[in-house]
C-alpha cells in the first residue's frame, strides 16, 4: 500500500509527499495541518482532511500514527 500526502498551502501550491500513482491520497490543509490540536482521525470525520482510496485502509493509517507524522512533516517545511 503506498499513500500520499499532500498539505494545501494555497490554490495550486501544495506540498506533496508519495508516489504520485498512490493507492491511498490524503489532502489537508495548511491551516488545519499546522494547528496545535490537529488530529487526523477527527480531521478526517469532520471532512477538513480529504482522503481516497479504500476506506478500511484509511482509517488504519489514521490510527497507526503513521499519517500524523507525515502531516506534522510536511506542515513543518511551510
Amino acid at each position: 500500500m503506498s499513500v500520499q500526502y499532500r498539505v494545501v498551502v494555497a490554490k495550486k501550491d501544495e506540498r506533496i509527499d508519495g508516489p504520485d500513482d498512490a493507492d491511498i491520497v490524503i489532502t489537508v490543509a495548511v491551516v488545519d495541518a499546522a494547528a496545535d490540536d490537529f488530529d487526523p482521525t477527527v480531521a478526517f470525520m469532520r471532512g477538513k482532511l480529504k482522503a481516497a482510496g479504500h476506506t478500511g485502509q484509511i482509517l488504519d493509517l489514521l490510527k497507526s500514527g503513521e499519517a500524523s507524522a507525515a502531516i506534522a512533516a510536511l506542515a513543518a517545511t511551510i
